[in-house]
């Protein structure tokens, strides 16, 4: 699915995702394609920008975008001239799973 992020063997660091995480602008575009999956950069900017107030440029936000896709939050896909952004949620499911089934082992 994803064109511009990590191959599809690949899976990001737990500090990738941290890393990832700890940016409120980057928590924001997450946000957003959890509402709406499946957006551009246009559509991601302009949503930011009516509902956060965020004015960061085109550019900050594709590079926000590049953060997310290196930590496999994000995949993104060519449709013509666009291209889509999604969110992935596994990178998050692993973490989580992580403490739970050490949980379950002790138990």
């Amino acid at each position: 699915m994803s064109d511009a992020g990590a191959d599809k063997g690949h899976q990001a660091g737990t500090g990738d995702v941290f890393k990832a995480l700890a940016d409120p602008t980057r928590r924001k575009i997450l946000d957003e394609l959890a509402e709406r999956d499946g957006q551009t950069l246009f559509e991601i900017c302009s949503r930011l920008t009516m509902k956060h107030q965020l004015g960061s440029s085109r550019q900050a936000i594709s590079q926000h975008l590049e953060v997310l896709i290196r930590a496999d939050l994000v995949a993104s896909r060519r449709a013509g001239r666009y291209k889509f952004h999604h969110l992935n949620t596994e990178p998050l499911e692993r973490l989580t799973n992580r403490w739970r089934n050490r949980e379950a082992k002790e138990s």
